[in-house]
């Protein structure tokens, strides 16, 4: 840093409410408000407000001379890229690697769970105090698929390892070897949909997974096969989707949609077979200690010259 000036940290938490912070900055708070807490050129460092959406990522970044660090509470950063062709080269971007995977791999599990066990049906019969006894499907003896198998991905597979899966298959951008077995890369897919009873995304919003799950990767599924999605919405072709949904022929949970958030009248609301959950994969108790740990240990690093950690990209 040539300048003199204290330089700014913008954050979306408060700095007093986060321990082990470096000394050497301005902390500014800023969580998306109107009004910017100070001067965006003064900014070296700029934490993005969580969920708020791209229009307010993105807004201070035209302004920010100085950014040497973006860094995402999320683990996609999709709702940053739009703005980055407005910074100067070298900016590192990074990602919320190691904050979401506990939460969004507990409800991926929950949101399997739930649709297999018709727990939506039992809200409904509740509702209207109707005993709905029967005979539901089980988590246990089902083949499960895991496409986008990265640190959530993994996270998820965790989580499935109790429950007597007949066999879980993972899918990531490129064939690769774990301790628990190959990881097959996405033209793989063909092969694999067939005998997936439960198919989870968890893969990152990009030019290759825009759109990855439509007509011909649906049709690839088995007659009654659940489709979990909890990475993001444009990942599924939602007309597909729904063409599949409303034949009977496949179910989804989904806690991401496209659009997002759904409208008012959107045809998935009441589509059937469907369980519906508002984007809240990674909004649990274990985001903010998490969110918090990351946000120092990076400013730590940001200020002793360290390598910074989950860079995702630096621009040109």
């Amino acid at each position: 840093m040539t300048s003199t000036k204290t330089p700014d940290v913008w954050l979306p938490v408060p700095a007093d409410e986060i321990e082990g912070l470096p000394d050497g900055f301005h902390y500014r708070f800023w969580d998306g408000g109107r009004d910017y807490p100070a001067d965006p050129a003064d900014c070296v460092f700029y934490v993005v407000p969580y969920m708020k959406g791209s229009e307010i990522a993105v807004r201070p970044l035209a302004d920010m001379a100085r950014i040497q660090v973006v860094q995402t509470l999320t683990a996609g950063i999709d709702h940053v890229e739009p703005g980055l062709g407005l910074l100067s080269a070298g900016v590192r971007l990074c990602n919320a690697k190691g904050v979401h995977e506990a939460s969004t791999a507990e409800l991926a599990l929950a949101l399997i769970l739930a649709s297999l066990r018709g727990f939506p049906g039992f809200v409904h019969g509740q509702d209207k105090e109707e005993w709905r006894a029967g005979f539901y499907p089980a988590l246990a003896d089902k083949s499960v698929l895991i496409v986008g198998y990265g640190s959530i991905g993994a996270a998820i597979e965790d989580r499935l390892a109790p429950f007597e899966c007949a066999r879980v298959a993972r899918v990531a951008r490129s064939a690769r070897a774990t301790a628990r077995g190959p990881v097959h890369a996405l033209d793989d897919l063909p092969a694999l949909l067939p005998e997936a009873d439960v198919v989870v995304l968890s893969t990152p919003l990009n030019p290759s997974t825009q759109g990855l799950v439509g007509a011909e990767f649906l049709a690839a599924m088995p007659d009654g096969a659940l489709l979990v999605n909890v990475a993001r919405g444009g990942v599924v072709d939602t007309e597909s989707l729904l063409r599949e949904l409303e034949s009977g022929r496949l179910r989804a949970a989904l806690d991401v949609t496209d659009p997002e958030p759904l409208p008012a009248g959107h045809p998935l609301w009441h589509a059937p077979n469907v369980l519906l959950t508002p984007h809240v994969g990674g909004s649990t108790s274990a985001f903010l200690p998490r969110a918090k740990r990351l946000m120092a240990g990076q400013l730590n690093r940001f200020a002793s010259g360290e390598p910074m950690r989950n860079v995702v990209r630096t621009t040109e």
